[in-house]
């Protein structure tokens, strides 16, 4: 059976020794550049293997493209083939953050063509809860052959974000927390409010009380809700830098409304540039 979208603490804890499984650590903390190896060094998922936000599925060296610039194909597909995974793989990714980060490893593998990837639900706060396994070495494990085929419909760049402002066949879906969104308390990014016409969509909302995903209904029936109403597919994800956008893309396939598409610079792409219109408040 292939996962797509998330898979239990239980299920999991029966592939651990499943060749064909390859358990990605995505642990990552925004503020603290170190965290995701500290953590991960302290302890994982027995077998996992520890992949940077920051360091793997960003590319820093380009300008002017957000604090997470999506790499280059080839390049990220070689950050997979050095990881272990190929077409024969199911990959389970997870973090400390009900998914805030592990999503994004979610969508860089569908982006390039690797569909049987899903999140560890409730994360390794619920594996530790759970009196789960824990380890503290760094498995060895065989690289591989990742084949690279990427689905650009998948994603949108900023000049037709920019165009689309004003229409009627589109929408921006902001993942951001609601005061960095309104522009009433920006702490990350030097300029506060979102790209006019955007909806608030806190990625947090898809989270239960315990921190895991909200049912399929539930989630359909909230999405389905929003203002306006478009397809899953004219709607453009974005948050700070292209990370929880990940997240509400996630929540929307497991609700069934596949197809959105992401922003990857997201906003602190686009407020990086001075002509670009700003709107403060919720709207």
């Amino acid at each position: 059976m292939a996962y797509t979208t998330l898979v239990s603490t239980r299920q999991l804890v029966a592939h651990l020794d499943d060749p064909t499984w390859v358990i990605l650590d995505s642990q990552h903390d925004l503020m603290n550049r170190a965290f995701g190896r500290e953590a991960y060094a302290v302890g994982h998922v027995p077998g996992a293997r520890f992949i940077s936000i920051d360091d793997d599925l960003a590319d820093h060296a380009s300008k002017g493209r957000g604090r997470h610039p999506l790499p280059p194909p080839a390049a990220l597909g070689a950050v997979f083939s050095r990881l272990g995974i190929d077409a024969g793989k199911q990959v389970v990714v997870y973090d400390g953050a009900s998914g805030s980060s592990a999503a994004r490893t979610w969508w860089c593998l569908r982006w390039l063509g690797h569909r049987n990837v899903a999140i560890l639900d409730g994360g390794i706060p619920l594996w530790k809860a759970e009196g789960r396994p824990l380890a503290t070495d760094t498995p060895a494990w065989q690289p591989t052959l990742f084949q690279v085929q990427p689905d650009d419909d998948m994603k949108i760049e900023t000049p037709a974000v920019l165009a689309q402002i004003g229409a009627t066949d589109s929408r921006v879906i902001d993942a951001r927390a609601p005061e960095r969104y309104d522009g009433s308390a920006e702490t990350i990014d030097p300029v506060g409010g979102h790209i006019p016409g955007a909806l608030n969509r806190f990625w947090k909302a898809n989270l239960d009380a315990e921190g895991k995903f909200k049912t399929a209904g539930q989630l359909r029936s909230e999405f389905s809700a929003l203002p306006g109403s478009l397809q899953p597919g004219q709607l453009i994800h974005q948050c700070g830098s292209g990370v929880t956008a990940c997240h509400n893309l996630l929540a929307m396939e497991i609700a069934g409304l596949p197809g959105g598409k992401l922003y990857p610079g997201s906003w602190s792409e686009w407020c990086s540039d001075t002509t670009r219109p700003v709107a403060t408040g919720r709207g």
